[in-house]
This record gives structure tokens, sequence and C-alpha cells, in this order.
């Protein structure tokens, strides 16, 4: 292996540019060397922006995969293109990794979940709340055994109005979904790499379109246009796993609720219980008492320390490039974001259907 990772991007849109390139351009240990976008002005700012010497532009992905320089692939492209690209990537002998969700049909992510094991290469998927503070801390305690056995948790996605009308989130074509795939991803993810539980029996799922359809409605980023809202506003799903827990999922981008938490989880165990709603909170009972417990994970050790500070999406992107650089597990493993996409098509399935859709 080179002194560097040589990294090519593909796909130069809004999440290339807000979270991968910065935060691999902050490592001493790659190289950005190639840009692909199917509007080449993006590849080209791109590469002009964060790209190493000599850095070289696409249309083509396909063309970006002869280069056998190239070690390490990010896809940043809609959902519907994550599967083609990441399988071409790792058969051309790169590691991978795409964004969330890992596909936008689990029959694909399971093609890019085998693609990978076949090539020995490594593939993860861009799910950074594992690395906030508050994820970090509460994976710490459930390892631990502080809650116990946790049979109950919930993967909260809310917001009250704050539907993306740019790019393609609202075309079902290009993504697949709407906040379920987006956001509703995020939350589920976290719920199950921090049960550890990775083995679902049983889905219902219920898919809304009620607040898409109005008009000149109320939004963060300006009203929609009802017409290209081809995606659901909100969804919801009841899972049962194999050991006998349950957890609840909702997701919703438009919503007449106040309670709105995006990407968080709250955990019920037989010795304790932990969310994350308005901070990282734990409960339980102690010497026949209730207690509550609130973490302050901001405080400091030394008055007007000024110490390092890496963001989640800095600390994802560097133990991404450390597991490749020292032959590890990347923290999201493929297997594991497979089985998120598998639940969220049974969400999909089970409203469509009216029926719950069962695991084998």
């Amino acid at each position: 292996m080179a002194d560097k990772l040589r990294i090519a991007i593909v796909g130069c849109g809004g999440i290339a540019n807000g979270k991968h390139m910065p935060s691999l351009s902050r490592l001493d240990n790659i190289e950005l060397v190639s840009f692909c976008d199917i509007i080449e002005e993006k590849a080209e700012k791109a590469a002009a922006e964060y790209g190493a010497k000599g850095a070289k532009v696409y249309t083509d992905y396909e063309k970006l995969l002869k280069d056998t320089s190239i070690d390490v692939v990010h896809v940043c492209t809609p959902n519907d293109s994550h599967a083609a690209i990441s399988v071409a990537a790792l058969e051309a002998g790169k590691h991978v990794m795409s964004e969330k969700p890992m596909a936008k049909r689990a029959d694909d992510a399971k093609k890019m979940y085998e693609a990978s094991v076949k090539t020995g290469k490594k593939l993860t998927v861009g799910y950074q709340s594992r690395h906030r503070p508050d994820s970090q801390y509460l994976k710490q305690s459930v390892v631990r055994g502080d809650l116990g056995e946790i049979y109950y948790a919930k993967a909260h996605a809310i917001r009250r109005r704050a539907v993306p009308t740019w790019g393609v989130f609202l075309d079902e074509e290009k993504q697949g979904g709407g906040p379920l795939i987006d956001i509703g991803t995020h939350a589920l993810d976290l719920t199950l790499w921090l049960m550890d539980n990775y083995k679902p029996k049983l889905v219902v799922g219920t898919v809304y379109h009620k607040l898409s359809q109005k008009e000149n409605a109320a939004n963060a980023w300006g009203p929609w246009d009802p017409k290209k809202f081809t995606v659901e506003d909100s969804a919801f799903g009841f899972i049962t796993m194999e050991n006998g827990a349950t957890i609840t999922l909702e997701a919703s981008w438009a919503l007449n609720t106040l309670q709105v938490d995006e990407a968080k989880t709250t955990l019920c165990g037989t010795e304790g219980g932990a969310d994350m709603i308005g901070g990282l909170r734990f409960n339980g009972e102690n010497f026949s008492r209730l207690y509550e417990t609130k973490i302050d994970l901001n405080a400091g050790g030394a008055a007007f320390y000024e110490g390092k500070t890496e963001s989640d999406a800095d600390r994802e992107a560097r133990l991404w490039i450390d597991a490749i650089v020292n032959n590890t597990d990347p923290v999201v493993l493929p297997g594991q974001a497979l089985v998120v996409s598998q639940i969220l098509e049974a969400i999909y399935t089970s409203a469509e259907t009216g029926k719950p859709v069962y695991f084998e």
C-alpha cells in the first residue's frame, strides 16, 4: 500500500460537500485523486477545492473504476445507484463507503454485502450518528450491562416541518422512499447497534401521504410542490425481534407535533433505561428508590483548556480509513446495514399490503 490511500468520490453533491470531502481532506494519510458526477461542473469544482495535484474528473464512474491506482471509493449518489456503483467498485478491487441507506432496495443491499464477502474488500455505510458523543457513551454503558436485557426500544426520527425540497429527496423513483429511508434509517441503525440485536422476526408498518398534499405549507426550507412530493411524509413501524424484544420506529419530515427528535433512541432494559431526549438521560432503581441522571457530555477537565475537537463526520472518516490501513473491521459492518435496509423495506411492504412481514 502506498504512503497515502488514494480516494475517489462518486457523486459530488450535497452530502459529498457537506460531509465526505471536508472530513477526508483533514486526514494526513489520504489523497482525493478522482471526482465523478453526471454534472461535470460539480466534479470540476470538487477537484479544484479538495483534489490532490493532478486530480482527475469524470462523468462516468465506470471509467473512473478502471484506474487501478484508486484504493477507496466513496459513493455519494442518490439511493437508486448505491448498489450498482458499490458492487462495481468492489469488483474493481476498491474498498467502498456508501452513503446511507445501503441501497434503495433490500435485495440490492444484499448484492453489496455479497460482493464485499466475495472480493474481500471492505464495505461500510455512512451511519455517522454512531459517532456522536452521546451514542458512544450509551454504547459503553450498554456493553457494561448497565441496562440489563433491553426488551423495548423506540427509534426517533421526527421533524415537525422540515421537508428537504432540494435535490431528489421527494422523488420516489430515485430515493425509494421519504423520511423512513432518509432519517428513519439513522434512528433504526442507532437502535439496533446499541441493542446489538440484528435478528428481526416480524414487522408491521404504516405509511402516510397526508401533509405532503397541502399547498403552500409551512416548512423550514420553503413550501414543497405537492405534485413532486411522491414519497411518504410519515412512516411508522412495529418490529418484533427473535428474542422477543420490541422496537417501534417513527419517521416523519412533517408531522403536527411538538415532540421532535431526530436520530435518537430510547432503550428500556431489565436493570435500567436510557434515552436521548433533550440530552442523554439514564433512569432506574437504587436502594428501592427511583432515580434519573442526566449526563454532561461537555464537562471539561481543566479551566481554559483548548483541546482538539473532532466532529462526528471527522471521526467517521478517520475510523474508516484506520480500518483499511490496519485491516480491521469498519465501525459499521455491511451485514448490520443490510438488516436495517431489510426492516425498512418490510415497513413499506407491510404498509402496502396491509399485512405483517415475517422474516425467516
